[in-house]
């Protein structure tokens, strides 16, 4: 946890004045036992009137600024915490931005939302704990004893007695709760996990009657849950009622022993009253404590999950100049030398052996059966992951030389998966370009076969979309995807398998609205169906993690088993060789 201190920098104030003004509560709360006790032996047992009513008029004042400095620490250390949750927030999100996809695809959506959600709102009550009760808990404790042993030393004795006691079972509570909580993590990690498949896949689950399989899925992991949390508020549970039986005990011993001291004339009445009172302190403090050493364990686990997320460095590794690179005819818009990709170090190559040479203005179709490696090929251009092995040119320039900002503004891209944010659908397609005008957007959404059903909607292009454009159907959010890549005339346009939902009319339409615009732009076309990318410059076949086919349609229909496989697989031989 005390990594973690350096976000508490900015609130330094908040840190001093809010114990500050708790101590002080704490000093006047220490005081009032010691009044009370002048007012039994000095005001009451002498009948004076005047002097209980003004000891009581300095209790009610110490009351009132006992209770302002409470309002004070509480304010401050409200400060303190909301502002540590926010400034860690806000460097967590950062951090994982940062972050390639490797990294992600490692820790997992549910547990990042997990740690950066409810492991902050922890640590966010542990410093909130912290600037309140941690001077003043220990505080109180140590005053109470300190006043008690000036009251009576040998009575006193006997909370020394017991500090020990105390301390094992502190001990006891903590070494066993603590990695019950870091389970506990991991398994709200998993439901975390299962409830975000359910809720983005629901339509799925519904379409396949498997609405009953996954409730008993989610009811197992709740249960699991539940099941662990159980077993570690058991253990947090004993603390208290350890600390009250022990506490207890000491207060019946001290009872017993101040009885005799009262006979013996060594204690007056109100110095057992007084007594008795810092006892009470002392017992309340010490559930405090007990409280605390809960919320502490906790905020410890999650402390140690956040570390492990923020210690993580990203294996994409931003060049920090800016580079500007002279580009002629001859310098190869992507080029591939010897690659070779695998998702994780222990895993099978994605790709192997892969050297390609895509010169500017052509237009390529990439091909190959399911998990040939046709979307990762497309990933490594970007640097959304880096080549294991070989090197990637862009514009005669190896990718890991670019800022990626610099690199990426290059390219345009297309993802399997339509991704639509909430907005307006002129503010989707203004990802791509944050200033382009509304012809800009109007073009760009011709260009994708979009504008014919934009046109159509009550509100044109100011037409809300919803969370994942769920108010339009695949064929159009590929389009508006579409669209948001093109309207920057990107260098390299990506299209990874975008069009699989567009009906064959729009899809030729789509190719040759491209094709207008691409005299100078690098055109990457990933798809299934032979029919897409049957006239483009160049077509590459991939095939169990290699290359084992470039040319035209023609060529590779004679040169290219693979490729003349698929095709025939699609149309009749007649037709594959038109």
């Amino acid at each position: 946890m005390f990594k973690l201190a350096v976000f508490l920098k900015p609130y330094k104030k908040e840190c001093i004045i809010g114990p500050a003004f708790k101590l002080l509560e704490a000093i006047l709360e220490l005081l009032l036992p010691t009044i009370i006790a002048l007012i039994i032996n000095n005001g009451v047992a002498n009948h004076d009137t005047n002097y209980v009513l003004k000891m009581g008029g300095l209790m009610l004042l110490m009351a009132i600024l006992g209770f302002c400095s409470s309002m004070i620490c509480q304010y401050y250390a409200a400060r303190a915490s909301q502002g540590f949750g926010t400034t860690l927030r806000n460097t967590l999100f950062k951090h994982i931005s940062s972050f390639s996809h490797s990294e992600i695809d490692t820790f997992g959506t549910s547990s990042l939302i997990n740690r950066i959600t409810n492991d902050v709102n922890q640590l966010q009550l542990a410093v909130a704990m912290l600037i309140r009760l941690v001077i003043r808990a220990p505080f109180i404790c140590i005053g109470a004893i300190i006043m008690a042993m000036i009251l009576d030393f040998k009575l006193s004795l006997i909370f020394l007695a017991v500090t020990p006691i105390f301390a094992i079972i502190l001990y006891f509570v903590i070494s066993k709760s603590s990695p019950l909580y870091r389970k506990y993590q991991k398994k709200l990690d998993k439901m975390g996990l299962i409830l975000r498949e359910n809720l983005s896949g629901v339509r799925v689950i519904r379409a396949f009657a498997r609405t009953k399989n996954e409730k008993q899925r989610f009811y197992a992991a709740n249960d699991d849950l539940t099941e662990s949390a159980i077993n570690v508020g058991k253990i947090s549970a004993l603390l208290n009622p350890m600390t009250s039986f022990v506490m207890n005990v000491a207060i019946i011993a001290i009872l017993w022993v101040a009885g005799f001291h009262v006979n013996t004339g060594r204690l007056s009445h109100g110095e057992i009253i007084a007594f008795v009172n810092y006892i009470t302190q002392i017992l309340l403090a010490l559930m405090v404590v007990s409280n605390l050493v809960i919320i502490f364990t906790r905020a410890s686990a999650s402390a140690d999950r956040i570390n492990e997320l923020l210690a993580i460095t990203t294996s994409i590794k931003d060049n920090t100049e800016f580079l500007t690179n002279i580009v002629n005819n001859n310098t190869p818009s992507i080029q591939f030398t010897d690659v070779s990709f695998a998702y994780n170090n222990t895993g099978d190559m994605a790709l192997e052996n892969i050297s390609i040479t895509i010169h500017p203005g052509e237009t390529i179709g990439l091909i190959g059966s399911t998990g040939s490696g046709k979307s990762t090929f497309t990933n490594l251009i970007p640097r959304f992951y880096d080549a294991t092995k070989g090197n990637i040119f862009v514009d005669g320039i190896n990718v890991k030389d670019y800022k990626l900002n610099e690199l990426r503004n290059k390219i345009g891209i297309v993802p399997q998966n339509a991704v639509l944010f909430t907005g307006t659908i002129a503010e989707n397609i203004r990802w791509g370009k944050q200033n382009a005008t509304d012809e800009e957007i109007i073009i760009a959404a011709k260009i994708a076969q979009a504008d014919e059903f934009i046109s159509k909607l009550p509100d044109g292009y100011n037409t809300q979309v919803s969370r994942g454009g769920l108010n339009f159907s695949g064929g159009q959010k590929q389009r508006l995807t579409i669209a948001r890549a093109v309207v920057s005339k990107p260098d390299i346009l990506i299209l990874d398998d975008s069009a699989s939902a567009l009906d064959f009319a729009t899809d030729a339409a789509l190719r040759k609205a491209i094709n207008d615009i691409s005299k100078n732009m690098t055109v990457i076309i990933v798809s299934q169906r032979v029919n897409t990318i049957k006239e483009v410059d160049k077509i590459i076949v991939l095939d169990n993690k290699h290359i084992v086919g470039t040319g035209t349609h023609k060529e590779l229909m004679d040169n290219c088993k693979v490729y003349k496989e698929i095709c025939l697989s699609q149309f009749s031989n007649e037709e594959a060789s038109i």
